[in-house]
């Protein structure tokens, strides 16, 4: 296993840098990476710390600035002491220039500004955590999306992601002998989509979150047959609804997110 220092630096919250990195880094394997995030680099006091720290520890350096002149700050330091240092919106941004014709705006933070982009963000990141594990469902209509699934099949992680994305999400547990809230069968404004997992890696996952609270696993929770069974009266109510079912147990969150987005946008398309 080859270690590195990833150094991500931003004039901004350092989220796209971040994101960006992660996404590259995953492509080697036998590579474990440091990362130092560098937030907020809007100065020539901030270069020079982060300068200092790659003069003592070496790495690799990604950044998104706008600034010309920390840029050249940083760049100038980078090439003085011999570590790359790429600028990873530069050529979307020279591409979308040219195609456009026009020259963008260098503007540091400019791609989280206060718009009404940003405001949707919060009003549906504050549905989504009112409306975590079944809670109001008097307003469940007001939803774009409503996640239904069995404990642990990553219906709160999931309807966050959304809700970052814009969208308000509610999601409602199957929990077996309990009945299904009613207004989750009258609604005809959200989409609704079921979310299902391979019985055997559920069963794993309860296990290790009945671990983490030091509870009993001798339960129904975690007996194979009576989760198989959990999972087959799910599949058939959202059969019976003809619901849409996403089955998670090879998916990451961002992958069952993009799925829920494209069915939720052809709905919108046929609408």
């Amino acid at each position: 296993m080859k270690s590195v220092h990833v150094h991500l630096v931003s004039d901004s919250t350092g989220e796209t840098v971040n994101l960006v990195g992660r996404a590259c880094l995953v492509q080697f394997d036998h590579i474990e990476a440091e990362e130092h995030i560098w937030s907020l680099v809007r100065t020539e006091d901030k270069v020079e710390e982060i300068l200092t720290t790659l003069e003592e520890q070496g790495g690799f350096v990604i950044y998104t600035l706008v600034d010309s002149k920390i840029r050249r700050l940083l760049e100038d330091g980078c090439a003085a002491l011999q570590i790359p240092c790429i600028a990873v919106l530069d050529p979307i941004v020279a591409a979308l220039a040219n195609f456009l014709g026009v020259e963008g705006h260098a503007k540091p933070g400019s791609q989280h500004v206060m718009n009404a982009e940003y405001f949707n963000r919060i009003e549906a990141m504050q549905y989504a955590l009112s409306h975590d594990d079944g809670q109001s469902t008097w307003d469940l209509n007001e939803a774009d999306v409503v996640l239904l699934g069995v404990s642990r099949t990553s219906k709160t992680p999931t309807g966050i992601y959304l809700a970052n994305r814009g969208i308000k999400a509610a999601n409602v547990p199957i929990v077996p002998g309990c009945p299904i809230p009613k207004e989750v069968f009258e609604l005809n404004k959200p989409l609704v989509v079921g979310l299902t997992k391979d019985p055997k890696r559920l069963v794993e996952i309860r296990r290790q979150r009945l671990r983490l609270l030091d509870q009993d696993e001798n339960t129904d929770y975690v007996n194979f047959e009576m989760v198989s069974k959990e999972i087959n009266e799910a599949r058939r109510l959202f059969t019976q609804h003809d619901w849409p079912v996403i089955n998670v147990s090879r998916k990451s969150i961002e992958e069952t997110a993009a799925t829920i987005l494209q069915l939720y946008h052809e709905r919108l398309d046929h609408s």
